[in-house]
C-alpha cells in the first residue's frame, strides 16, 4: 500500500535510538554509530520534505545525555557543530526552516551560536520545519514554560492550553501526529510530554543507523491505517 499523500501526518517526531548498540554489534567505536546515525537523519529529513510533511522533530541530545562518558559527549557536541555549519546549504536547497527545542542557555557557547545562526539563516523558509531537540527534556521544557508564564505577568484567567503551548519551545508546530522510536525500546524517555497526548506511536527494533527511507514510508502507511478518535466514540474527520 503506497503512502497516501492526502493523509499525511502534519507533525512527525522521531526518537533516533540505537547508534551505540549498532556500533557495538559491529565492533566499532560508539562514535561510528553516531556518524552513521547523522547520515540516516539527513536521509529521513529529505524523505520527509519530499513527501510533503510540514513538521519534523528529531531527538538529538537529551538533558540526560550529559551523564554519558565525557569523550562521547564531546564528540556529540562537535558532531552537532559540524552538522549545523556544514549542512546549511542542504536546508537552504530544500527550503527547510530550522528550529531548536531544549535548554539553549545550558549548551556550550559555540553550539548556542551555531543554533542561533542556523535559525536566523533559515527563518524565512516554509517548505518544512525541522525541530532539533538538543539538550531537551520534556519536563524541563514544561518547567521553563511555567517560569516564562509567571514572568509574563499573566493572571489565572488568561491561562489555558493554548497559552501554555505558546510559551513552550515550538509554538509554531502543532501537536505530534506520529511518534516513531527506533532501537527496540518502548518508552517516551522524557520526550515531548506536552506535545504527544494523541500521537500515534510506532516502535521498531531497527537500530537508527539501519533505519531506511523505505521503513519510514512503511511507518507512515501504518499511521494512515490507524483509527484516530481523540477520545471520541468515532474517528475525528
Amino acid at each position: 500500500m503506497p503512502v497516501d499523500l492526502n493523509k499525511l501526518p502534519l507533525h512527525v517526531a522521531i526518537t533516533m535510538d540505537g547508534n551505540g548498540r549498532w556500533a557495538t554489534q559491529k565492533n566499532l567505536p560508539r562514535t561510528s554509530g553516531h556518524n552513521q546515525g547523522l547520515t540516516t537523519a539527513k536521509n529521513i529529513v529529505k524523505a520527509a520534505v519530499d513527501l510533503g510533511i510540514k513538521h519534523l522533530t528529531l531527538y538529538v541530545f537529551s538533558t540526560e545525555n550529559w551523564k554519558r562518558a565525557e569523550q562521547e559527549v564531546g564528540f556529540l557536541m562537535n558532531l552537532i557543530h559540524v552538522h549545523l555549519i556544514g549542512e546549511l546549504e542542504f536546508y537552504k536547497q530544500n527550503q527547510i526552516k530550522i528550529n531548536h527545542i531544549g535548554n539553549l542557555e545550558a549548551l556550550p557557547k559555540n553550539i548556542q551560536k551555531d543554533i542561533i545562526e542556523a535559525k536566523e539563516k533559515t527563518k524565512d523558509f516554509n517548505r518544512m520545519t525541522v525541530n532539533l531537540a538538543i539538550n531537551y527534556g520534556g519536563r524541563d521544557e514544561i518547567v521553563r514554560g511555567i517560569k516564562k508564564i509567571i514572568n509574563s505577568g499573566k493572571n489565572e484567567e488568561e491561562i489555558d492550553e493554548k497559552t501554555v503551548s505558546s510559551f513552550l519551545d515550538m509554538p509554531e508546530s502543532p501537536d505530534v501526529d506520529l511518534l516513531i522510536r527506533t532501537g527496540g525500546e518502548m518508552r517516551l524517555s522524557n520526550y515531548l510530554l506536552w506535545h504527544v497526548p494523541y500521537a500515534e506511536q510506532i516502535y521498531t527494533d531497527t537500530l537508527w543507523p539501519d533505519y531506511t527511507n523505505e521503513e519510514f514510508y512503511n511507518n507512515i502507511e501504518v499511521y494512515q491505517t490507524r483509527n484516530r478518535r481523540f477520545g471520541a466514540e468515532k474517528a475525528k474527520k
